[in-house]
C-alpha cells in the first residue's frame, strides 16, 4: 500500500472519524481518483511543532451538496451543526462530502507542522515520510460501517435522535468519570459507533473479580512454587484492586509488607485492613491489626478508621473478642466479591457511604448480604419503572407520557414497592440523568408536568 498524501481536516472532525462518531469529512474539491490518503488534525490554534497522525481512510464516495435541505439531513447525521452547514454552503456554494472508511494506525506518524493551519483544512498535503505496510485495522467493523454508508447515502434521519443527544452530553462527563465512561461506550454501542467486540473485550478486563474467592482461600499448599508470603501478597493485591474498584481511594504511603500495614483507605472515609489468604483467619488476627494500626497512624487517626479483616473460615474466639472491644468488621473473601460484581454489574450502585453503616463489629457476612439485598431491590424497582414506561407508551403509541398519568399507570400495576408520587417521580429524574440514560425527560417550568420516554432496557447494562 502507498500512501503519500494526507487530507487537512479540523482536530474535532478526526477526533470523531477515530471514534466512529461519523464517517463524514468536507473536502474544498470534488476527488474521484485518489483512493486512500492519511488524516491530518489541525488544531485552531496549533503551537506544537509537530503533529500526530493516527488515522488513514480509503474514500467510498465523494457526492456534491447544496439544497439546503440535504444539508439539514446531513447535520443530523455529522457532528456539525447546520449552522455551520449552512455557512459553508454560503461561502463556497457547494459542499464536497467525502464518505471514508477509517482505519487506526498501530505507531502514529509525527509530521511536523510547519506552515499548517486552519488554511489548510479540506486540501491535501504531501508526505515525506509514512509506513509502507499498514494492517487493516477499521475503525468501525464492517456492519456498522456499512449500515452507518447507507443513511449518509440516502440522507436517512438517525433512528435514535435522543440517544445521539444523550452521548453529546456525557461525553465530557466521559472523560473524568468511569461510570460516564461506560455508558458512553454502551450508548455508542447501540448507536453503531462502537463494536461491541471492544466492549466484550472491556468485559472481559473484569474477569479478575472471579479470583477474589480463590486467591483468599489459597496457601502454599495450593500453588507449587510459591511461599505462604507470596500467596498472601496476591491475595492482599486483589482486595486493594477490589477497594478500589469500589471507590475507596487507597494511601500509597501506607504499604502492605513485613511491618506495615497490609491496606489504608483515606477516601470516603478512612479505613484500616487487614488480609488473611489460607484456610482460616488465624489466632491473634485482630490484635496484629490493632498494633499495626497503631504503630503507622496517629491514635485519634486510628480510631477514627474503619477497621476490616478480610480471610476465609471462621475466625477464632480470641479474633472475635477482640474485634468486638476494638470494634473490628470481618468478612469472608466472598462477601468481598460479591460487593464487587455488583459493582461491576450495576457500576456505582455500590454507595460505600451507605454500606458504612453495616460495618458492624464482628463477622459481618450475613450484614454484607443485607446490604447486596437492599440494593439489589433498589436496582429491581428501578428496572420495574423503566419497563413501566416503556410498556405504557407501546400499548398508546405515544412518544412520552406525563408524570401524573405514569404515576397512576404505576400505582395500578401490583409495583414491587408504593411509592408516594414524589418519590417516583424523583427516581424517574435519576433515571433521567445523563450518567444514567435509561429514561428521557421532557422538562417542564415547574418540573410538576415533566413529561418522560423509554430510552433502554435497564438489563442492557449489565
Amino acid at each position: 500500500m502507498s500512501i503519500n498524501t494526507a487530507l487537512c481536516l479540523p482536530a474535532l472532525d478526526v477526533a470523531a472519524l477515530g471514534k466512529g462518531r461519523m464517517i463524514a469529512a468536507l473536502s474544498r474539491t470534488f476527488i474521484g481518483s485518489m483512493q486512500q490518503f492519511a488524516l491530518c488534525p489541525i488544531e485552531e490554534r496549533n503551537s506544537n511543532p509537530t503533529i500526530s497522525i493516527n488515522l488513514w481512510a480509503k474514500l467510498e464516495s465523494c457526492k456534491i451538496y447544496s439544497n439546503p435541505e440535504d444539508i439539514e439531513k446531513l447535520a443530523r447525521l455529522t457532528i456539525w451543526s447546520n449552522e455551520e452547514l449552512q455557512s459553508a454552503l454560503q461561502e463556497r456554494h457547494k459542499l464536497f462530502l467525502l464518505c471514508l472508511r477509517v482505519f487506526q494506525i498501530p505507531q502514529p506518524v509525527e509530521l511536523k507542522s510547519g506552515n499548517l493551519n486552519s488554511n489548510r483544512i479540506g486540501s491535501f498535503i504531501k508526505l515525506p515520510n509514512f509506513p509502507s505496510t499498514i494492517q487493516n485495522n477499521p475503525v468501525l467493523p464492517d456492519d456498522f460501517f456499512y449500515q452507518r454508508k447507507q443513511q449518509l447515502t440516502n440522507l436517512e434521519l438517525p433512528p435514535h435522535p435522543e440517544l445521539e443527544e444523550l452521548q453529546k452530553s456525557i461525553a465530557e462527563l466521559a472523560a473524568r468519570d468511569e461510570r460516564a465512561k461506560s455508558l458512553d461506550d454502551l450508548v455508542q454501542s447501540f448507536l453503531g459507533w462502537k463494536s461491541k467486540t471492544a466492549l466484550k473485550e472491556k468485559k472481559s478486563e473484569l474477569d479478575w473479580i472471579h479470583e477474589i474467592v480463590s486467591l483468599g482461600n489459597r496457601s502454599k499448599e495450593d500453588d507449587t512454587g510459591k511461599s505462604n508470603y507470596q500467596a498472601g501478597t496476591d491475595f492482599e493485591n486483589i482486595v486493594r484492586d477490589s477497594l478500589t474498584f469500589l471507590g475507596f481511594s487507597i494511601d500509597q504511603a501506607h504499604r502492605g509488607g513485613a511491618g506495615g500495614l497490609d491496606l489504608y483507605c483515606s477516601k470516603p472515609y478512612p479505613l484500616v485492613g487487614e488480609c488473611k489468604a489460607g484456610k482460616k483467619i488465624p489466632s491473634g488476627t485482630t490484635q496484629e491489626l490493632i498494633r499495626l494500626g497503631g504503630m503507622h497512624l496517629d491514635t485519634e487517626q486510628f480510631l477514627n478508621s474503619a477497621k476490616l479483616v478480610i480471610g476465609p473460615g471462621q475466625p477464632t474466639q480470641d479474633v472475635l473478642t477482640a474485634a468486638a472491644k476494638w470494634r473490628v468488621s470481618i468478612i469472608n473473601p466472598m462477601s468481598l466479591q460479591k460487593l464487587v460484581e455488583l459493582q461491576a454489574k450495576y457500576p456505582g450502585s455500590v454507595n460505600l457511604i451507605q454500606l458504612k453503616d453495616y460495618l458492624e463489629p464482628g463477622q459481618i457476612d450475613h450484614k454484607i448480604d443485607e446490604y447486596i439485598e437492599k440494593v439489589s431491590k433498589e436496582v429491581e424497582l428501578r428496572s420495574y419503572i423503566v419497563q413501566t414506561v416503556k410498556k405504557h407508551l407501546d400499548l398508546v403509541e405515544e412518544a412520552d407520557v406525563n408524570i401524573d398519568v405514569l404515576f397512576g399507570v404505576y400505582t395500578a400495576s401490583n409495583p414491587p414497592k408504593r411509592l408516594p408520587q414524589k418519590q417516583f417521580h424523583e427516581i424517574l429524574i435519576e433515571l433521567s440523568s445523563p450518567l444514567l440514560g435509561y429514561l428521557g425527560r421532557v422538562q417542564s417550568q415547574n418540573s410538576q408536568n415533566d413529561r418522560f420516554y423509554f430510552l433502554r432496557n435497564l438489563a442492557e447494562f449489565d
